[in-house]
């Protein structure tokens, strides 16, 4: 079995300087208006699947989230993690997001919104609204405001009408039919900004008597907008008719003499109810038909930056600088205590302020909440089952979102209330504890530090630079006292050897180190550059190889040279280049200082959809065996018999074969035979570079793969790593999944599974790989898996034991266990018992992390960026809390 321990030698290195861009945008999905026909206008009886995330950040990236649950409506202790990342232009910034559907009857049909289905827009400060193309990663059009800088952004609720508010004073109504995206109209002209706009209540159509065949009409027809409200910088807030484009009236909200005060968020309720957040802290709420204020409350010491709705529209929450995110919850009471005039016909209420909690150390900029709510007419109001918690995302400048249970107290009357996050048993927003997502430093949950183990050197690339540091290698001792040994101190530990900015386009999308630290590759979305390293005097000095774009765009036929991901071999011959539009895959012999790199294959098998049905593999070769996992090839046959794999053309494949999707994880085995590939339509690929082939591909995963390695002491063995903390252990040579592993992945600890953070990389420790090697400080077969948190090291060839983390040997006498708050052991255990539970032996004081890999054999390097540092360069906080104050 395992040795009592097992130690390695850490640089942990907090020297790299990171900084993670501020949450600016959130934004869900909407869901689809319901029916106005009496036998589809049923209320939602089922809580709807949990759908995408959108954050969009500062420096102008776009991070596409999706729900990590085993099923739409289950339990996820990961939340969303980060699927896609959208680059933006560089210099740029994101202030205002908007999805909206493309067909609202495919909308209606699916459980949870497909990106295909989905548009999103953005603004960020200036005269341009930018339409994404999600499946290629891109700007599919910009369209100006023609009234300056946009100030907000919102769609109307049947996703067929976006209004801008601009700098002019007036909001510009944008037409979203036949996918289009075009000016249709613009409303009177007010004298102000429009800071912030909400849509009213939209109104069922009258229609006349129709035939029988009416049901083939649009839904999108059934309804139509009847006003708008608009936030303004004078102090006030207006009434904009949708038909006639007309003021229909003002509201004027508190100001001090001399200054104007600033409505920056606003939102309206079913029953016509207007909320509004203002620059003096100030929640009110107005009656739309009489334009009169109904209830003030000073719900935050400073500006008021966001709000959302709850669900069913019975609570409000907002935040700010404050940092306080407060509820404002609706309560029902007599006729005479809440509206003692006869002459407003409203639901006997009123609102009272619940409940406030500061969930972030700095200015909060965005909310948003799953499932999004949609101002209805009380008829067609909708109504969700109250056993699952609505989860309310928050964002700001502290860089993280923040989730939070917002379930109602009134909820839990009915039974037990089911706490998506699985944060806590309770699921009130009062008493739940809330989840802080972690912040990845590269694109699609990657990582932006890498590696070059040879030469000791770490980089670490951020929006349109990089910088490499050179760490110290590890003094030898003559006597084995490894257990003792210190760490080396960091000021005499590392020294920076290079920083570099670039000219690029967009924001840096991916980069690459070679192990020798000779080569270094830097992409953005449009163009790739490669860099020859030399040493002068203790610094390193680029030389930028100019032939290379050129040589990757002859391959591509004119597109852009851009890459999604760079990978150098391990022996720093070859470089391994997935285009970011394209899809493909470029392995480049990038050789020597008298020879310019050249192109040696070109493959395409992510761009294929051929052998897929609905984003899924479902078959092999002609003449794999029925009882295979995966494609598979016989003894006797010529794995060059695959066509599409032989092509050297970019035109033998037809647009109506290819599929748009990006390639987000590369890995290759430490002898440089096999490459493997994953795209974020969870397809995995892998390639023989010895024959400079595609080999094989895999079933697809019900997850995003996030983290793939080869086995230093095996390597045809991948492992891979799943966005929901599962694994899958694959046989690249025999293509199939071998036995031996499956004890291990088909009984993952829940320990391990529930981790509330990801895994985002698993490494071996590369003295594996000779097996007479004694000073290897792993044994064979075992991974560090790691996440955000905590560090996980796994033998792949043992099991699980006794339930791994919680359940205990059944003949243990129960005297001897002593178990603690989470179930874990902590007693004298039999020994057999004690090696059992050292499979998952998880380290979690290194946080957060940003990279960890092996430098050399019993060496492992830990990046770190503690948050503390982070938070150090942000100004100054409106609330520092202080010890024993509330």
């Amino acid at each position: 079995m395992v040795e009592s321990s097992s130690t390695l030698a850490v640089h942990r290195c907090r020297f790299v300087d990171f900084t993670p861009s501020a949450i600016t945008a959130l934004c869900f999905p909407p869901l689809p208006l319901p029916s106005v026909k009496g036998k589809k206008a049923a209320t939602n009886q089922t809580f709807p699947g949990f759908g995408p995330l959108v954050i969009g950040r500062a420096n102008g990236n776009i991070e596409l989230c999706e729900w990590t649950g085993s099923s739409p409506r289950s339990q996820a202790p990961q939340a969303w993690v980060v699927r896609k990342t959208l680059v933006g232009p560089y210099p740029s910034k994101v202030e205002s997001l908007a999805l909206t559907f493309r067909s609202l009857r495919r909308a209606v049909q699916e459980e949870i919104p497909s990106w295909s289905n989905l548009r999103l827009f953005s603004a960020g400060g200036g005269s341009e609204l930018v339409e994404w193309d999600v499946e290629k990663g891109c700007i599919k059009r910009t369209i100006s405001s023609q009234g300056g800088p946009i100030w907000s952004i919102s769609p109307n609720p049947a996703s067929t009408i976006l209004a801008l508010g601009c700098e002019d004073g007036s909001v510009r109504l944008l037409s979203l039919l036949y996918d289009e995206l075009t000016h249709l109209r613009r409303l009177d002209r007010l004298k102000s900004r429009i800071l912030s706009i909400a849509w009213g209540p939209p109104v069922p159509r009258q229609k006349k008597t129709q035939s029988a065949e009416s049901d083939s009409d649009d839904d999108d027809d059934e309804w139509s907008d009847s006003w708008l409200i608009a936030g303004c910088s004078d102090s006030s807030l207006r009434k904009l008719d949708f038909a006639t484009g007309r003021a229909l009236d003002r509201m004027g909200t508190d100001k001090i003499r001399g200054e104007r005060t600033l409505v920056w968020a606003v939102g309206v309720l079913g029953d016509g109810t207007i909320v509004s957040g203002d620059s003096m802290g100030h929640v009110k709420f107005w009656d739309s038909k009489t334009c009169t204020q109904l209830q003030s409350f000073q719900g935050h010491a400073a500006d008021v930056l966001c709000l959302t709705i709850s669900p069913d529209g019975t609570a409000v929450y907002t935040s700010g600088v404050d940092q306080k995110v407060t509820q404002f919850s609706y309560v029902k009471t007599s006729r005479s205590d809440s509206n003692p005039s006869p002459l407003v016909s409203r639901t006997s209420g009123r609102w009272v302020q619940s409940s406030s909690r500061r969930l972030h150390s700095h200015d909060v900029r965005a909310l948003a909440i799953w499932p999004p709510y949609t101002p209805l007419p009380h008829s067609h109001q909708r109504h969700f089952p109250v056993d699952v918690a609505p989860v309310l995302a928050s964002g700001g400048l502290d860089m993280s979102v923040v989730l939070t249970p917002a379930a109602l107290p009134t909820a839990t009357l009915s039974g037990k209330v089911m706490n998506p996050l699985s944060t806590s048993t309770t699921a009130t927003f009062e008493d739940a504890y809330h989840r802080r997502l972690a912040y990845t430093s590269g694109s699609a949950s990657s990582s932006a530090v890498h590696l070059a183990k040879k030469a000791h050197l770490v980089m670490c690339t951020r929006e349109a630079g990089l910088t490499v540091w050179r760490i110290a290698k590890r003094q030898q001792r003559s006597e084995e006292d490894a257990n003792t040994e210190p760490p080396s101190p960091q000021d005499s530990g590392w020294e920076r050897v290079l920083d570099m900015d670039l000219n690029v386009q967009t924001n840096i999308a991916a980069a690459a180190i070679s192990d020798d630290g000779k080569w270094i590759a830097v992409a953005d979305w449009q163009e790739t550059k490669l860099f020859q390293l030399s040493q002068e005097n203790g610094d390193l000095k680029p030389r930028r190889i100019r032939t290379f774009a050129s040589l990757v765009q002859t391959q591509l036929q004119g597109t852009s040279s851009g890459a999604s991901s760079l990978l150098f071999t391990p022996d720093s011959s070859k470089l391994v280049l997935a285009t970011s539009t394209s899809s493909t895959i470029l392995v480049i012999d990038v050789g020597k200082t008298d020879r310019a790199p050249r192109v040696l294959r070109k493959f395409e098998q992510h761009r294929l959809r051929e052998g897929f049905v609905n984003n899924r593999v479902i078959k092999g070769r002609n003449n794999s065996s029925a009882n295979d996992d995966v494609e598979m090839a016989t003894a006797d046959q010529e794995p060059a018999s695959d066509p599409e794999s032989d092509s050297e053309s970019d035109s033998d494949v037809e647009h109506s074969k290819l599929v748009r999707t990006t390639i987000t994880r590369m890995a290759v085995s430490p002898d440089g035979q096999w490459l493997a590939t994953a795209d974020d339509r969870r397809r995995t690929h892998i390639f023989n570079l010895d024959a400079v082939q595609h080999h094989c591909a895999l079933p697809s995963f019900p997850h995003a793969v996030h983290a793939l390695a080869f086995d230093a002491s095996a390597p045809n063995t991948l492992v891979l790593a799943f966005a929901d903390n599962t694994l899958e252990v694959y046989d690249v040579e025999a293509r199939h999944f071998p036995r031996w592993a499956r004890p291990l992945v088909n009984a993952l600890p829940p320990r391990f599974t529930r981790l509330h953070d990801s895994v985002l990389g698993v490494t071996f420790d590369p003295a594996a790989a000779d097996a007479g090697a004694g000073h290897a400080q792993l044994p064979a077969r075992s991974a560090l898996f790691w996440g955000a948190t905590w560090i996980c090291k796994i033998n792949l060839t043992e099991r699980t034991g006794y339930g791994g983390f919680e359940k205990l040997r059944r003949k243990r006498k129960a005297a001897d266990v002593v178990p603690n708050a989470n179930g874990r052991v902590e007693v004298q255990i039999e020994e057999g018992a004690q090696e059992q539970q050292r499979n998952f032996k998880l380290i979690t004081h290194y946080r957060p992390l940003l990279f960890v890999d092996f430098v050399t054999p019993g060496e492992l390097v830990v990046v770190e960026r503690p948050l503390v540092d982070v938070l150090a360069k942000l100004p100054p906080a409106y609330f520092k809390p202080k010890y024993g104050a509330s």
